[in-house]
């Protein structure tokens, strides 16, 4: 089978597990709260289990609580479990955060349901959708979840700084469902757009999200670097706004399908 994008190495997943990508994961802006009745009914079997794969600060796992039995929430990053346990319904008793790569560690299957928000990619996917198929209960999804950002009239301007700045050096764009059809490994069986959502935020909430972006570790980027990227992009968004806070909007785009097994 032919390898992963490069960008998608695990040098470059490593880098959520960095604290300045913790602390600025908080800044990424909410799903929308229809979401998660809607992920709910999706859930197959008699008990309403659902397993949160790269969890992350349980942006899906913490809300998507108040409407299953149980939702297993796994991160390979002690950090950000640690954060998340301390955020709203990070606590609740159906919540079981799972520390440890999602390819080996050991879950309690079977689960009606399996959610990746914005985190399928890092996974190594000849292990990882194999697994997932195996954990599902018969005819439970894989859902995708991603988000999706209103067009601003900086974005070409932006995307040559992410590109001068990024410490990811092999980027290329890709699509994520190509890649994993190409490869036989995920069988996609609809999709739903919630939203735009419209949210207010700051320039420095705007450029703290960035941060939390793979590529964009404080850590990993040289100190000057890190402080010049967030001025040049503070004066880049002010020269369009004229103004401390701007709105903005975010889509919610759900894939869902069957994960494969690998046949040989």
């Amino acid at each position: 089978m032919q390898p992963k994008p490069k960008h998608f190495e695990t040098g470059y997943a490593e880098q959520f597990k960095d604290e300045s990508v913790v602390h600025a994961y908080h800044y990424r802006p909410p799903y929308p709260d229809e979401l998660f009745p809607f992920l709910a009914e999706m859930v197959k079997g008699e008990l309403k289990i659902v397993l949160d794969v790269g969890c992350g600060l349980g942006h899906i796992a913490r809300p998507l609580s108040d409407y299953v039995a149980r939702v297993d929430a796994a991160d390979f990053s002690e950090h950000m479990i640690a954060q998340g346990k301390r955020l709203p319904n990070g606590d609740a008793p159906n919540l079981h955060w799972i520390c440890g790569p999602v390819e080996t560690t050991p879950l309690a299957p079977p689960y009606g349901l399996i959610t990746a928000g914005q985190s399928l990619h890092w996974f190594d996917w000849p292990v990882a959708l194999p697994r997932f198929a195996k954990l599902l209960v018969p005819g439970g999804f894989l859902a995708i979840i991603n988000r999706i950002f209103r067009q601003t009239a900086w974005d070409a301007e932006l995307r040559q700084l992410i590109a001068r700045f990024s410490t990811n050096a092999d980027y290329q764009s890709y699509n994520l469902y190509d890649e994993l059809g190409k490869r036989r490994l995920f069988s996609k069986q609809g999709e739903k757009l919630i939203g735009p959502q419209t949210f207010t935020q700051t320039i420095d909430d705007y450029i703290e999200a960035i941060h939390s972006s793979n590529g964009f570790s404080r850590e990993r980027m040289h100190s000057e670097n890190a402080q010049l990227f967030d001025d040049t992009v503070r004066e880049l968004v002010w020269s369009y706004v004229g103004t401390e806070r701007f709105e903005t909007a975010v889509s919610t785009h759900i894939v869902w399908g069957f994960p494969q097994r690998l046949t040989l």
